[in-house]
């Protein structure tokens, strides 16, 4: 007999783990999350918050939302990357980055009802755990996972209590293994990967000291530091991290792999502190020092029967980009109202192999993009004239050559805004954060046209109606209130949605009877004048793709599994067929 049973065990409680307990917990699933250390995150690893994540916290509940906002740095304040020489001295060059730039803004603020922001994991990982123990989620600490076992109705994991040190079973009917970048759950799942781990050396050195004077004009949470022949970065590169504004750092410090991991001293930490501060008599409050290595390493099957693996443990790569937390936390909201669907007979088991056909082709997209992000550098060292193996002496006078009345120079400086500019592919890649198109049996196109592209991809969100897509945000206006309401906002918290307007009544009347023949909530939203929202502004109009009489059917997560671009013959047949279809019923 197991010592304790439940439906879902999860392995892990870093942002994967603890969003998705959240999510199971708020549908009604019974759970359990178990941790091997006695507490959550302690260093501030993971940090940029993107709108699509934000959207799955708004999602949990606005207070989950506004809890984040309170502890972030908020949008604004991330500001520019700044490229200097050190933080005291002479600038190199700037973008704007994370949204900030006014025309990203207004991309930005057009295309979510959230906004991006700076959150580091000390604060992520606690608001996630807190809902999810908050709404019933059963949480151990100090329990380690060793090994699993599975059959055809449910899962046998193995665990030690690390404060008796006496293995204990547990017994659910699925097992998700969130436990990171060394995941034994993905091991012993047999899952498959491709690339390759510890393809780059990098230390993280977290410490306190008050560099207002230095930053506070000119904010921004990344300050790339370029020092010809410093014994910093490999070949005079470092990175100083905001942590909070403006009096807590963390420097990535990089170091060759093939050689020995060097020993992180008090001494060795200040040192490069100060040289990358550019004070030698800078103060510093030395928190922590750690080794990481740079991976280039994603799972090409996700789940294997009963047991399912996301966040770091299926997509480990560098910090470029800032995807790691986000696109972890999107897996939850992929998987969480699956489980919960197929747990309370609302769907079949089918259902959730579409976990791995939506979200695998996202952990090989986000982990091939954060690794091209780090050879985007490149070009910056080239123009700078701090190419690998240039002698220490001649990166400096190469570096001073920009300063010069010369054309040359001037061809030199033109080619360093632009190696930076071209930087945005990794600071302000919105299109990779928002782009997401589902293509499984959880989506029924009925042979629909996906539309292309019209700007780039990596760079732009292109809002679309196309089944396997994100439902688009758009403003519309409560009737009684005149408040304005988010599209996304009238779609998820666990359930199933139709958007139609006014002449979609036949889908009204077939989805309420479907919903009921299936035995799920599906909640029904008519959009125009006198309705309970109106689309004033005509924003959801444009972005709609569908006449007033045709209609929309979202998932919990926001994505759409079908469309009918006008009204049908037989409503009720073409809806039940979609819906069961999606639901592999």
């Amino acid at each position: 007999m197991p010592d304790i049973t439940t439906d879902v065990l999860i392995i892990g409680t870093g942002p994967a783990g603890s969003a998705t307990a959240a999510l199971l917990s708020s549908y009604g699933i019974a759970n359990m999350a178990i941790n091997r250390y006695r507490w959550l995150a302690n260093t501030p690893r993971a940090h940029i918050t993107n709108q699509r994540a934000m959207e799955v916290l708004r999602d949990l509940g606005r207070d989950v939302e506004d809890e984040a906002y309170m502890f972030a740095t908020h949008q604004d304040l991330m500001g520019e990357n700044i490229f200097c020489e050190s933080l005291a001295g002479e600038e190199i060059g700037r973008m704007k980055a994370w949204g900030n730039h006014p025309l990203s803004r207004a991309e930005h603020l057009m295309s979510s009802p959230t906004k991006m922001n700076d959150l580091p994991q000390t604060f992520m990982e606690p608001l996630l755990f807190k809902t999810a123990c908050q709404r019933g989620t059963q949480a151990r600490m100090s329990t380690e996972y060793l090994r699993h076992a599975q059959d055809g109705d449910g899962v046998t994991t193995t665990c030690l209590d690390r404060l008796t040190g006496k293995e204990l079973t547990i017994r659910s009917k699925y097992l998700i293994g969130a436990d990171g970048g060394k995941s034994l759950v993905a091991e012993h799942a047999g899952l498959p990967f491709e690339g390759k781990m510890a393809v780059g050396g990098s230390m993280n050195i977290l410490f306190r000291a008050d560099l207002s004077k230095y930053v506070a004009h000119r904010p921004s949470v990344l300050y790339w530091v370029m020092q010809p022949g410093a014994d910093v970065g490999g070949i005079g590169m470092g990175l100083v991290r905001m942590v909070r504004p403006w009096n807590e750092w963390l420097i990535v410090w990089g170091y060759d792999i093939n050689g020995p991991e060097p020993e992180v001293t008090p001494e060795f930490a200040t040192g490069v502190a100060r040289q990358l501060i550019g004070d030698p008599e800078l103060e510093i409050e030395l928190l922590s020092a750690n080794i990481w290595t740079v991976n280039n390493y994603y799972a090409t099957k996700t789940s294997n029967g009963r047991v399912f693996c996301m966040g770091d443990a299926i997509h480990r790569h560098p910090p470029s980009n800032g995807l790691g937390s986000n696109t972890s936390i999107q897996d939850a909201f992929n998987l969480a109202w699956k489980l919960a669907m197929v747990l309370k007979g609302q769907a079949g088991a089918q259902l959730l192999d579409s976990y791995d056909a939506e979200r695998a082709p996202i952990a090989k997209q986000i982990v091939t993009r954060a690794n091209q992000s780090i050879g985007e550098t490149g070009p910056i060292f080239k123009a700078l004239g701090m190419a690998e193996g240039v002698d220490p002496a001649q990166m400096q006078k190469n570096l001073q050559a920009r300063t010069e009345g010369t054309p040359e120079a001037e061809a030199q400086r033109e080619a360093i805004r632009k190696a930076i500019a071209f930087k945005k592919y990794e600071f302000d890649a919105h299109g990779i954060e928002m782009n997401q198109r589902y293509r499984s049996g959880a989506v029924v196109t009925d042979g629909q046209i996906e539309p292309a592209f019209q700007l780039d991809a990596d760079l732009h969100y292109q809002p679309t109606t196309w089944p396997g897509a994100r439902v688009p945000h758009a403003w519309v206006y409560n009737h009684a209130t005149g408040a304005e309401v988010s599209t996304l906002d009238l779609c998820g918290h666990g359930r199933f949605t139709l958007l139609t307007g006014l002449g979609g009544e036949p889908w009204t009347k077939a989805a309420a009877q479907v919903a009921a023949e299936l035995g799920i909530e599906l909640a029904i939203q008519v959009i125009g004048p006198r309705q309970a929202h109106v689309d004033h502004s005509g924003e959801w109009a444009r972005l709609s793709e569908i006449q007033d009489s045709g209609c929309l059917l979202v998932r919990p997560d926001h994505h759409i599994c079908w469309r009918a671009t006008e009204l049908s013959a037989n409503p009720m047949a073409d809806l039940g067929r979609a819906l069961r279809a999606v639901l592999a019923r």
